[in-house]
């Protein structure tokens, strides 16, 4: 498309997204926080700044709540599941028609949307917080999880920084994450695994081994972390740990033969396994 809207995103979707042509969907919206943002900004042709809100989250049930609540149940669009509606039936019974209803019914209609536009291929990546993201969630999987797609994760995003509560006023424990719910369309979403470089400082003080190919690897125990008698064998003359061994005799014998195994000279020291 290459171009950038701007306004509600319910109302870009509606108007100019047509179904299933969008690969991935990041929604970032109100969290529900109970509070109001500003911005700050040069005004034209002026020296001074000023300050303009941002937008407001603080919800209240009003008409747009109402106007979003008779669209789910009707399915007017055509785009909810029965299981959508059947949850913001059963939700409004249990919260009620307040602020935290208004919040979850305006972005119900929001996620159905999305959905509509993702290819059968897309992801969709929910960011929000604690506030609301267990309902968001039941949300998403009523939307998604229905209609053959997949929730893949909850990846917890730690900021810099907590806010807050560290006063002696406080009375919860400070809030430093934020959380990014993953759902999958279908079967068919393309995920491509992240790399990054490893840190040399690292590979040089932890894997201070070499194998006979040239790569490097570490040593790590194979202690079983509790008592199992499955896991108290004998293995190559060298005596089990009292917990027993981490792995089966089977997969012992696997990884002697794909050389992951440290075997020491001396048969009183234990079997270790090489990480690479």
């Amino acid at each position: 498309m290459n171009k950038l809207y701007y306004g509600d995103n319910l109302d870009v979707l509606r108007k100019f997204v047509r179904d299933e042509t969008v690969d991935l969907c990041y929604i970032d919206p109100p969290f529900n926080s109970k509070r109001n943002y500003n911005q700050i900004y040069n005004n034209i042709g002026g020296e001074d700044r000023a300050q303009a809100q941002a937008f407001i989250d603080t919800w209240e049930w009003n008409d747009h709540a109402n106007l979003c609540f008779d669209e789910i149940l009707s399915n007017k669009n055509g785009v909810q599941t029965a299981q959508s509606i059947a949850l913001i039936n059963g939700l409004e019974k249990v919260l009620g028609k307040g602020a935290l209803f208004a919040y979850l019914v305006s972005m119900t209609v929001r996620i159905a949307e999305i959905h509509r536009a993702l290819k059968p291929t897309g992801s969709f990546y929910l960011h929000c917080d604690s506030t609301a993201s267990h309902y968001l969630k039941l949300a998403c999987d009523a939307l998604f999880v229905t209609r053959g797609g997949d929730y893949r994760n909850e990846i917890i995003w730690k900021r810099k920084a907590g806010r807050g509560e560290t006063n002696n006023a406080a009375v919860r424990f400070g809030v430093s994450t934020d959380t990014i719910l993953f759902y999958a369309k279908s079967s068919q979403t393309l995920f491509k695994r992240q790399y990054r470089e490893n840190n040399p400082y690292y590979i040089a003080t932890k894997f201070t081994h070499t194998d006979t190919d040239g790569r490097r690897y570490r040593l790590d125990n194979l202690t079983s972390p509790s008592p199992r008698a499955n896991l108290v064998y004998e293995y190559k003359g060298y005596n089990p740990p009292s917990n027993g061994w981490a792995v089966s005799l089977k997969r012992m014998k696997e990884m002697d033969e794909e050389g992951r195994l440290y075997l020491p000279l001396n048969k009183s020291q234990r079997i270790q396994r090489k990480r690479y």
